[in-house]
């Protein structure tokens, strides 16, 4: 039986939303893209207010990527010289930064919602570029 596919297009965050993130999260500019050739998936973000934002930089915090659709529960990668493939430590008003999560076998596409979920702070409804 082939998969069925919504004949709706998948919309980026509603402005309420985003205006929430960066009031209660401290942090904007969310993106959620798919990367060399499908195999990675980038999910970046500004950072509006560090101590709000604190959880994202937080090296304990156990960080996951959730597609709503294939239910993948995706993670980051940790390589044996560089370590674990996301920024962290001590987080500054106005800069970038990013995390990356494998998507190997390519469960995520394009198109899909995902959530991040990262220990209390769950990031949901970002559609992957």
């Amino acid at each position: 039986m082939a998969a069925r596919h919504s004949p709706y297009l998948p919309v980026s965050l509603p402005r309420q939303a985003k205006a929430y993130y960066q009031m209660a999260k401290g942090i904007d500019n969310l993106h959620v893209r798919s990367t060399a050739s499908g195999n990675l998936i980038r999910f970046s973000y500004r950072v509006t207010d560090p101590d709000k934002a604190r959880l994202l930089g937080d090296t304990k915090a156990t960080v996951y990527l959730y597609g709503e659709t294939s239910h993948a529960m995706l993670a980051i990668p940790v390589m044996d010289q560089i370590g674990a493939l996301r920024q962290t430590g001590q987080l500054e008003t106005g800069h970038e930064y990013w995390m990356v999560f494998s998507n190997k076998g390519g469960p995520i596409k394009r198109g899909e919602r995902v959530s991040i979920l990262i220990d209390s702070l769950h990031i949901d409804g970002l559609v992957v570029e």
